[in-house]
């Protein structure tokens, strides 16, 4: 095969998956918080209980009128929602899918990269904030500059914990190196990583930076049309993407009970869709943190536990 047509391959996949992934995840959580509290959720749109719902919203979103304050500064304020996407896509382009190199593109320092582009998010933040020109959009960009900066520490110690296990920066690498017996060694660095990636992303109930009940909608307050619905594709997205990192760091990633590798792939997204799952669970089972809880939560007990964990997996390669 060409190097050309494996290259276009490989990019269409990725994008295919940045399009099409987000979009489940978003319908599974209208039905999923539906049946939790008791309601039927979306039911029309599309007819078999309201797949086409998130279409018909986007269809909506396109509808509606762009609206720019006059305050603002509107490159900045324009700009933000694509720094918000496009760093989640960088991310997807590293994340193996399957063996023998069913990856966007192989990377031997993989979650180095995986982990820097993601802390990129902060930037879309405190630029939407900032170019709104609304006091109630600053304060949520502060509070998720404070959050994601504060969280960005046990995310990045509890991934060094499973790249010292391994032995290997690469997403793959990891992958192959993994054995069951690390759900048990390594479950405190998976609880970290993960509680850590829903802060990252600003999910329930770390979601301060958009307290409806305090600050309108926070730094996406001044917000409409389809910038809107970009930024919360981002956030959709977002759920993907640490959905797929804790399942290739701490999950097996392709691996599952059988030796055949054939499947690998779909073993990948059904634990990336049970993690998931969580997240949308998550949502509904716990109220918002305040903001002292929430920076109580990172400095006294995940970052604690993060250090602790990368000591016992120091001590146990020392002793392997």
């Amino acid at each position: 095969m060409p190097l050309w047509l494996e290259l276009v391959i490989r990019i269409g996949g990725v994008v295919a998956a940045f399009l099409v992934l987000p979009l489940l995840v978003g319908q599974a959580e209208h039905k999923v918080m539906a049946h939790m509290q008791g309601r039927l959720g979306p039911m029309y749109a599309g007819g078999f209980h309201g797949w086409a719902q998130l279409v018909a919203d986007g269809v909506k979103f396109v509808q509606k009128e762009d609206v720019t304050p006059r305050a603002a500064d509107r490159p900045v304020f324009r700009l933000a929602p694509a720094v918000a996407l496009v760093p989640y896509l960088l991310a997807l382009l590293v994340i193996p899918l399957g063996p023998n190199d069913l990856v966007g593109q192989p990377l031997d320092v993989g979650l180095f990269f995986v982990l820097a582009v993601v802390g990129v998010g902060v930037l879309a933040v405190l630029m939407s904030a900032w170019a709104s020109a609304n006091k109630y959009s600053l304060l949520g960009g502060l509070r998720g500059a404070a959050q994601l900066l504060g969280y960005e520490l046990p995310l990045v110690l509890a991934a060094a914990s499973v790249a010292m296990a391994a032995g290997t920066l690469s997403l793959s690498g990891i992958v192959e190196a993994w054995q069951p017996w690390w759900l048990i060694w390594q479950a405190p660095a998976m609880v970290v990583f993960f509680v850590a990636g829903l802060a990252e992303i600003r999910r329930p109930p770390f979601d301060m930076p958009v307290a409806d009940s305090e600050l309108v909608f926070g730094y996406l307050t001044e917000y409409t049309g389809l910038r809107f619905a970009f930024l919360l594709l981002a956030e959709y997205v977002g759920i993907v993407v640490i959905a797929a990192l804790t399942t290739v760091l701490f999950l097996g990633g392709w691996q599952g009970p059988f030796a055949d590798d054939q499947l690998g792939w779909l073993w990948t997204l059904l634990k990336v869709a049970a993690v998931s799952f969580v997240i949308i669970w998550l949502r509904v089972s716990y109220p918002r943190l305040r903001e002292d809880q929430l920076q109580r939560l990172c400095w006294l007990v995940l970052v604690p536990t993060a250090l602790a964990q990368l000591v016992l997996t120091a001590a146990v390669r020392v002793a392997l």
